[in-house]
């Protein structure tokens, strides 16, 4: 599995731009991007073959990679060590320790592969790497071109994002292409925000609903790298490829063969459909319509090639099954909001 948060059209429109410094910065990222996917793999597998051992203790390491791109790279921060002077390197370690409080903390996850898997992140990766990804084993964060892009360690939705890719991976293992790809994406995208909420004590009503917010510079037309709340509203820029592509109904489906079956843009409608379900439900996202997608994840019965509607249907009834019939019908009304009915 290849996830990265920056999605390959944006580096391929920053490849395309006379800007030497931009036009390179995103070529680098998109060489050094084919070379990890094995890595991912091996990574995902043994999460999902791991066995807890210890009680739930956070543990956290931060890295440099001192812009090369030797991983794990130097230790510069452990659990319980005080602040560091680098502001990327205290983003990293609480943004790590945001998300490890959300799953454990709400959904009694005991990290990522709920094993106590210890959580590793390195900063200052390669030079003006332009994202940040999970590799199987560890976050890793690069410090954006300082053009375009801010360094990646500014947004916490972004760690709670890709740390999520391994908590798929960990349990539905969702296949990274077409609609199960997307999918995988918006689920990324849903416990992001929330890992966000979560940390801001926000509800469902008070949250942007934005993923990246503050990774964008000030020059470039845009707040974030999508909306939940809007999708197609997130940037649009022509050093970006225009306007945010992202659908937020299924009508405006993208059919294509690139970005592993727009994986990334068609995300666009099941994230609308969280959005519009945590609202309807009220409170706050993650106690009602995060739990249901929670355990519509993590329980079995999502198959690793879930189309959309399949998934739709399994929420339903997750919540009819956590929640009751009202909760059921709010899940419903929000899938049928962007064009999916279920039964």
């Amino acid at each position: 599995m290849h996830c990265t948060l920056v999605p390959p059209y944006i580096l391929q429109a920053l490849a395309r731009q006379d800007d030497p410094a931009v036009r390179d910065a995103a070529v680098r990222t998109l060489a050094f991007e084919k070379t990890f996917a094995v890595s991912r793999l091996i990574g995902d597998r043994a999460l999902r073959q791991a066995t807890a051992t210890t009680a739930p203790r956070l543990q956290r390491l931060i890295h440099d990679a001192l812009n090369g791109e030797d991983l794990p790279g130097e230790l510069v921060r452990r659990e319980g060590a005080p602040a560091s002077a680098d502001v990327a390197v205290n983003e990293a370690y609480e943004g790590l320790g945001d998300t490890w409080e959300l799953y454990l903390g709400v959904y009694g996850r005991n990290s990522i592969d709920d094993a106590g898997l210890a959580l590793s992140g390195t900063v200052h990766f390669s030079e003006q790497y332009d994202n940040a990804y999970w590799d199987g084993e560890q976050m890793v964060f690069g410090d954006g071109d300082g053009m375009l892009f801010n360094r990646f360690t500014i947004s916490v939705d972004v760690i709670g994002h890709e740390l999520t890719h391994g908590v798929t991976g960990a349990t539905a293992d969702l296949a990274y292409k077409n609609q199960s790809g997307a999918l995988n994406e918006s689920i990324s995208d849903v416990f992001g925000s929330m890992v966000k909420q979560y940390s801001l004590g926000q509800t469902a009503e008070e949250a942007d609903w934005l993923i990246g917010a503050g990774l964008l510079a000030e020059s470039v037309n845009g707040v974030a790298l999508r909306s939940m709340r809007a999708p197609g509203t997130a940037y649009d820029d022509e050093r970006l490829g225009g306007k945010d592509p992202q659908p937020a109904h299924i009508r405006d489906y993208l059919r294509t063969t690139s970005d592993n079956g727009g994986v990334h843009t068609n995300s666009g409608i099941p994230n609308h459909a969280f959005y519009l379900a945590a609202v309807a439900l009220g409170g706050n996202a993650w106690e009602r319509a995060g739990r249901v997608w929670f355990e519509t994840l993590t329980g079995g019965e999502l198959r690793s090639d879930a189309t959309f509607p399949q998934f739709a249907q399994l929420t339903v009834a997750t919540a009819e099954r956590l929640l009751g019939t009202e909760a059921r019908k709010a899940v419903a009304e929000a899938w049928a909001g962007v064009g999916l009915v279920t039964s």
